[in-house]
């Protein structure tokens, strides 16, 4: 059955402090979706891995953002595709068990910590039925 997927982990593509694609970014999704199969049960079937241009850490190369539906984003920099993948997909597992994504230092493993840029909370949006507002 195929589904919407849920969870999405997007690596930064492109180094535009040396103005060309950003092949160690590559080189992580590969590995990314080749853990994530190889990973089987023990992780959601639903993570999808894209690339994107420009994740705006450019100084912090591989950038990599973590977002899960109605779930706190995190966004690392500084990934090594080598050294990393096995905390990666730790966080995997560790983001997709927690209700709304809002993990505090003890959920992040020990080796992404010092890469951890940011945490942003989960955000809903309300959509209005009338463009009609009360003053």
């Amino acid at each position: 059955m195929n589904r919407t997927p849920t969870h999405r982990i997007t690596v930064c593509t492109s180094c535009r402090h040396k103005g060309e694609t950003c092949k160690p970014g590559y080189e992580l999704i590969a590995k990314l979706r080749t853990a994530i199969a190889a990973a089987g049960d023990s992780i959601a079937e639903d993570f999808e891995i894209t690339g994107t241009a420009r994740v705006a850490a450019c100084d912090r190369p591989c950038t990599v953002a973590y977002h899960a539906t109605r779930s706190a984003s995190y966004l690392f920099g500084d990934i090594t595709p080598d050294e990393d993948i096995d905390a990666l997909m730790d966080f995997a597992r560790q983001h997709d068990a927690l209700d709304d994504g809002w993990g505090g230092p003890v959920e992040v493993p020990d080796m992404l910590c010092a890469s951890n840029l940011s945490r942003v909370p989960a955000t809903i949006m309300a959509i209005e039925d009338c463009m009609e507002r009360v003053s």
